[in-house]
């Protein structure tokens, strides 16, 4: 008889525990700032386009997953691109995840183009493009 007390309130102790468990939520993706390694501006662009470059890169690991990009016109001609990538908690693959993604920045005027890419460190670098 004891025996089976014993059974009896271990499974209820180990089921309580497996309950406390399943409750608890995952922890949210927070979004961080990437890099970019390379960026692919297409050639002929007129002021009647729609302009889209590509932007190409590595995630650290498999937990990274592309948002979006952050395009900010600091004038007519210049533009700052911030890549956002969602970084989620928990476990992850170990391994280089390369990444290609389109951004588009939508019909731009004639002129010379500069389009300044921040890295996730405070660094950047400058591309320039022009729209006839």
């Amino acid at each position: 008889m004891k025996t089976r007390i014993q059974k009896l309130a271990l499974a209820i102790i180990i089921a309580s525990g497996v309950n406390a468990v399943a409750s608890e939520k995952a922890p949210e993706p927070r979004d961080v700032a990437v890099g970019v390694n390379d960026v692919y501006i297409p050639g002929g662009l007129n002021y009647d386009s729609d302009v889209a470059i590509v932007v190409s890169g590595i995630f650290p690991n498999g937990c990274y997953r592309w948002k979006g990009a952050q395009v900010t016109n600091l004038s007519a001609t210049t533009h700052q691109i911030q890549a956002v990538a969602s970084v989620s908690q928990g476990m992850c693959i170990m391994v280089l995840v390369p990444f290609s993604k389109e951004i588009k920045l939508g019909r731009l005027q004639t002129g010379v183009h500069t389009v300044r890419f921040l890295n996730g460190d405070g660094t950047y670098h400058e591309r320039s493009f022009k729209v006839q």
